[in-house]
């Protein structure tokens, strides 16, 4: 409702906007911790964390009969444009004191569920106008595979969360929650409600658009992506919902992002002001990963 009550600001009029804390209506604008980014640090962080997903997937999907099956999935997989959210699962973990190797399995089925959610939505199987948000991609096979491949992959990648469970380390509960939280980002009233939208969408970039689809997809997604990693990372309840909410307002910055132009002013407010929402959801973590995650709002 917060979220929906700024866009209406800040598209629809010339209203300077302040955005208040839900706890109390009167508090006074928040004043960020100033947090020190060290951009070429970061991008070898993102890097490196990428790097291991993509091994990670690379290992998952071997090369192996039936190659009509494993040969377009593993093209399909490595070869989709990338998002931030698996990363910035990773980035979660590590920021609530967990491990890398616990979040990289989820952040491999992340990509995959991902990667299912792109291919399906480049099908050319209408010959309804395309979205303006969506680029002309090369297609390396036919609709049939490009439509039955995806619908493999979903189940792939919560076959990839099971096998994380480690009954050793009694991260079962851990496991099982991630399992919902990426079911519902994913679901009807996730990513498919985004995605339906887009297509009945008749304009972009208003409040409907920006609710609706960059809420439900690239908001969705990463806030999914955030809460999973705080959670695989044994992150407290508090500490999960601050990540849940930073992962949304970072999600919806890379939605919005590709439609900023000299005639979306409104816009570039709208983005800057989630900017300063998602680093407010910071404010209260400390340690080495910090800078690393704050990066995110400008990725």
């Amino acid at each position: 409702m917060a979220v929906a009550l700024l866009l209406h600001h800040l598209l629809d009029g010339n209203q300077t906007v302040h955005f208040l804390s839900k706890s109390c209506a009167c508090r006074r604008p928040f004043t960020l911790r100033p947090i020190r980014v060290t951009m070429s640090h970061n991008q070898s962080y993102w890097t490196s964390i990428n790097g291991e997903i993509e091994a990670h997937l690379k290992q998952a999907i071997p090369l192996r009969p039936p190659l009509e099956v494993f040969e377009p999935m593993s093209h399909l997989v490595l070869s989709a444009p990338e998002t931030t959210a698996p990363a910035l699962c990773v980035a979660a973990c590590e920021l609530v004191g967990g491990h890398r190797d616990q979040s990289i399995a989820t952040a491999s089925a992340l990509h995959l569920m991902y990667t299912a959610s792109f291919v399906h939505e480049q099908l050319p199987l209408t010959d309804r106008p395309r979205p303006k948000s969506r680029p002309t991609i090369h297609h390396a096979y036919s609709p049939n595979i490009e439509l039955l491949i995806p619908d493999a992959m979903v189940p792939f990648g919560f076959e990839l969360l099971a096998k994380a469970d480690d009954p050793t380390q009694t991260n079962s509960d851990r496991i099982l929650r991630v399992m919902l939280e990426i079911a519902r980002a994913m679901g009807s009233q996730g990513m498919v409600e985004g995605q339906y939208h887009e297509l009945e969408s008749s304009s972009q970039w208003d409040n409907a658009w920006i609710e609706h689809v960059c809420k439900k997809k690239d908001g969705g997604l990463h806030a999914c992506a955030a809460t999973c990693g705080a959670i695989l990372g044994g992150g407290g309840e508090e500490e999960i919902e601050k990540l849940r909410r930073f992962g949304l307002y970072v999600g919806m910055i890379r939605g919005m992002s590709h439609g900023i132009g000299k005639k979306e002013k409104g816009l570039v407010r709208v983005v800057e002001e989630l900017r300063n929402l998602a680093l407010q959801e910071l404010e209260e973590f400390e340690g080495g990963k910090l800078e690393a995650i704050s990066s995110f709002v400008n990725a």
